[in-house]
């Protein structure tokens, strides 16, 4: 039982910690896109570039959550900003793709290398095995939030309304 409660005890900190980090990464994001001269969900779309590859408008639109005319405008700022340009799909010239510029990812790689640098250092202290479940949680905790933003925007709210079915008062 006391293990259980340990346990319990140790989960309540994750979860106590994890939104501070994500602000941490809110606020830091919003820096790095203000001096590339772009806004933070942009870099949500380098990123997606950056994983998957060149894509469509209305893939990326699906991928990073924004309208098409929000899609559109986040191409444009990153173009503008020199981080990707529309090129012909060489598999149906109709068609253009995004794709992020060297230039674009390497000015986001470089604003990110120091936070690169001390996260490998912070890892350091870390077992093999503590490391496959760190990598477990991680992908879970996306699987959960990706699930979530799916439930949300599923289920038709109108502001101010009552809680969510399922979600219970503090």
């Amino acid at each position: 039982m006391v293990e259980h409660a340990a346990r319990h005890v140790l989960a309540d900190r994750v979860l106590e910690v994890l939104p501070d980090w994500v602000n941490t990464i809110t606020q830091l994001n919003g820096l790095i896109a203000e001096r590339m001269g772009v806004v933070a969900s942009d870099l949500d779309c380098l990123h997606a570039l950056n994983r998957h590859g060149p894509a469509t408008a209305s893939v990326l639109a699906k991928r990073v959550g924004l309208t098409a005319g929000s899609v559109s405008r986040m191409i444009d700022r990153l173009g503008a900003a020199g981080c990707v340009e529309r090129v012909p799909d060489p598999g149906d010239r109709r068609r253009v793709l995004i794709e992020p510029t060297a230039e674009g990812l390497d000015r986001v790689a470089a604003y990110y290398a120091r936070l690169t640098a001390r996260t490998r250092e912070d890892l350091q202290g870390v077992d093999e095995d503590a490391l496959h479940a760190l990598v477990r949680f991680f992908e879970a905790a996306r699987d959960s939030a990706a699930a979530e933003v799916d439930q949300l925007r599923s289920t038709p709210t109108t502001v101010g309304s009552a809680r969510p079915s399922g979600a219970s008062a503090r």
